[in-house]
């Protein structure tokens, strides 16, 4: 007996560290041992996905990791393994969680569970990555269970304590664990979390589901079309599941503090023995209100803080408890419900206190800290205090208001930064472009290097790209052969980020910005509203303008869908995509355009994974297959290459027509290779047939680079070894990949061949 208990006593040794929240995070997902892992990356929750992918690398678990193209794709890919009956695990921010959000009541609503880890983060318009709460707000009514964590340590322990509540047969709903971007995801701390994975594993216990979709023995049907009067009944029983859970969640706090030692109660509370004031706040910048707390009771003030672990379901009977003796409460809410006159939970605690005929506490409503705006000692000084002057007067003179605010100036003078590009200035007549009579096609006449100087950069410098990428002098090659006035909507990705931080551009001519999944439909709805305030007379017609949209990677995977819906409307429009083989604005996780074993952040290189798992999506190839007029590859410094395909699409756009061109841009921080190579990359990949440039007009394709006529083609090792992301695939070991990955490269090429020589192909 006491040598089990000895055994058992080392089983519940806890390693003390120093470790962020996201970190935690995946910590936690390697002891559970999920079956499956859907993601898509989005800062700031991308590094769980990346801490993950890295332990399955070096063989820590066996979580199966499938790269999603957005976020939409991961919680599908999620709950289709949720119906295969396995553990699940997501992660995402912002944009992301309202992206997947159509997919959220599909999955409450069928009662499969999983985790999702939402690293909090501003809902962007305009885009902001740091943390506040209004993403994870608009999940309140999706029937997900939501617990909150404060800081890395609880950020463990809420992910082991959800998956023990949203598998618990009472319950049986999807989780989100809600963490604070960059205050918690980003911070480190020091925390404890078991030496061994078999104690997490025995606390949640083994994955059982009373259906799954995968015993052809016992058929099922899942989510089958329901209408009244049967809908309101499966909604009922969502309400008794959360019923369950906010009834079954202290049991399983409680036998988790028996196992770890720290223990968790539906609120936390600070102080609140004897307040007479009360601070209700969420998260991280309760632990900061803390020290507010202390300095105010040390001058004799009752005041104290009331921050629950749990919104979903939602703990009214504890906070109406908490609050039975309190004067005045002021809820601070890190997000606005606009127009409902309070953030979500201060309308919560209000309703709360309503059930209660005894009540007499007076609320004050604050928003504080949006897109991540600090939050200091201070700051819950001044909130507390303005709840104490209400307790003394027993009036709220201001209900609702914002915190930290600045209404700014009511008559700004906005100046631009760099002066406009005129038409005169623009227009140079540097490209001539003539039809082939007998071809009908467009051929261009490009002026020389020197005489192309000439053309004003519509993007100027003292942008904030790293030293050595190769986007602003693709682009700006590019816009060479583009006469005229320009607009350049951007899809979120490096191109944006660098050259545009409120207040300053870089843009010398109109730039707009939406997010990568909608960035083509947002621009063919501005060329047709172009286009028909001409019609009506209410523009120019004679001030012709070209609209281009930038694009990288992610903008081709996770904004694919409206692309092509673009393009198969045929709206007059060059998408020009910077293909630099992945996410790198989220820090060089994996594109669909990530070749077959290159090492990103989201696909190591160790002993269970070798690199990217498969290979390169072909996009150009894609988009050839839409049947648009005009589609082309280049890469800077090619001649003119570049310019004279600006200027052929520049013609076709004028004509009508929708363009897709991609050009090659090098990333020499994520690619791993001395910035002053960057030419040679290039012209290696180019040489090794992996990036071939050529065009399709009309359905006819013409490679205008062939480095075997020239005598120039080398083996694609030779490209490979040129850079650190790659040099892995060279040795021995890795051989069958790098067999792989030339095979394909070779079959590419003969089929581009191919249809080079035979124009019907």
């Amino acid at each position: 007996m006491e040598e089990q208990e000895e055994e058992r006593a080392i089983e519940l040794v806890q390693k003390v560290d120093f470790k962020k929240g996201n970190e935690m995070a995946a910590i936690a997902a390697r002891q559970i041992n999920y079956h499956l892992m859907g993601y898509f990356p989005i800062t700031p929750s991308t590094e769980i996905a990346e801490e993950v992918d890295e332990m399955y690398a070096d063989g820590e678990h066996q979580i199966r990791m499938v790269p999603a193209d957005g976020e939409h794709g991961a919680a599908g890919i999620c709950y289709g393994a949720t119906l295969g009956g396995g553990r699940v695990l997501n992660a995402t921010s912002a944009q992301g969680l309202l992206y997947a959000m159509e997919q959220l009541p599909v999955q409450s609503g069928t009662r499969f569970p999983m985790v999702l880890n939402v690293v909090t983060r501003s809902v962007s318009g305009p885009l902001d990555i740091r943390g506040d709460h209004s993403d994870i707000m608009m999940a309140l009514n999706t029937g997900w269970i939501i617990l909150l964590a404060r800081d890395p340590q609880v950020v463990y322990d809420m992910n082991i304590i959800a998956v023990r509540l949203g598998e618990h047969p009472e319950v049986r709903l999807p989780v989100i664990v809600a963490s604070d971007g960059f205050f918690t995801s980003h911070q480190k701390r020091r925390v404890r979390y078991f030496q061994e994975a078999r104690v997490v594993q025995e606390f949640v216990g083994l994955y059982w589901t009373p259906i799954h979709a995968l015993d052809p023995h016992k058929p099922v049907t899942i989510g089958p079309y329901m209408n009244d009067p049967d809908l309101i009944n499966n909604k009922y029983q969502l309400k008794q599941a959360m019923d369950a859970a906010e009834r079954v969640l202290p049991q399983i706090f409680q036998e988790y503090g028996d196992l770890s030692g720290r223990y968790y109660p539906l609120v936390e509370q600070y102080c609140m023995e004897d307040a007479e004031v009360a601070l209700f706040i969420l998260n991280s910048a309760a632990e900061t209100a803390k020290d507010a707390v202390d300095k105010l009771r040390a001058e004799g003030y009752k005041v104290g803080i009331i921050s629950p672990n749990v919104i979903r379901p939602f703990p009214a009977e504890e906070i109406r408890k908490a609050l039975e003796r309190v004067k005045a409460v002021l809820i601070a809410d890190r997000a606005d419900s606009y127009g409902a006159h309070g953030g979500n939970m201060a309308l919560e605690v209000k309703a709360a206190l309503k059930d209660d005929p005894q009540s007499r506490t007076l609320c004050l409503a604050r928003v504080y800290g949006l897109g991540g705006k600090d939050f200091y000692t201070e700051d819950a000084e001044e909130l507390l205090r303005q709840a104490l002057q209400a307790a003394q007067t027993g009036q709220v003179e201001i209900p609702f208001d914002y915190h930290g605010a600045n209404p700014g100036h009511p008559d700004p003078k906005l100046e631009p930064l760099q002066p406009p590009i005129s038409r005169e200035n623009s227009t140079l007549g540097l490209t001539k472009v003539e039809v082939d009579e007998a071809t009908g096609r467009p051929k261009v006449r490009v002026g020389t290097p020197r005489q192309l100087t000439a053309m004003p950069k519509r993007i100027a410098p003292g942008h904030g790209a790293c030293p050595g990428c190769g986007i602003f002098p693709t682009l700006n090659q590019f816009l060479k052969g583009i006469e005229g006035p320009v607009v350049l909507p951007f899809q979120t990705g490096c191109g944006m980020v660098v050259t545009t931080a409120y207040p300053y551009s870089a843009h010398r001519v109109t730039y707009i910005h939406n997010l990568f999944q909608n960035g083509a439909a947002t621009l063919s709805g501005l060329v047709e509203m172009y286009r028909e305030r001409r019609r009506r007379g209410e523009l120019p017609i004679e001030e012709e303008l070209t609209f281009i949209m930038i694009s990288g990677d992610g903008g081709m995977d996770i904004g694919m869908g409206p692309v092509i819906g673009t393009a198969l409307r045929g709206h007059p429009m060059i998408i020009l995509e910077y293909d630099n083989q992945g996410y790198m604005n989220t820090g060089n996780q994996l594109s669909y355009a990530t070749p077959l074993g290159h090492a990103t952040s989201t696909s190591h290189v160790g002993p269970a994974e070798v690199g990217k798992s498969f290979q390169h999506k072909d996009t150009a190839q894609i988009m050839a297959a839409t049947h648009i007029p005009y589609v082309f590859t280049s890469v800077e410094g090619m001649g003119t290459d570049l310019v004279r395909k600006g200027a052929k699409a520049q013609w076709y756009v004028r004509n009508g027509g929708f363009v897709y061109g991609k050009v090659l841009s090098v990333c020499p921080l994520s690619w791993r290779y001395e910035e002053r190579l960057g030419t040679e990359v290039v012209q290696a990949a180019v040489d090794c047939c992996f990036f071939p440039i050529y065009e399709v007009e009309r359905g006819i394709t013409t490679i205008n680079y062939d480095p075997e006529e020239r005598g120039k083609r080398i083996p694609a090792a030779e490209w490979l070894k040129m850079m650190g992301k790659t040099r892995h695939l060279t040795r021995p070991e890795h051989a069958d990949i790098l067999a792989a990955f030339e095979a394909e490269v070779e079959r590419r090429w003969r089929r581009l061949k191919a249809m080079h020589e035979h124009p019907l192909l």
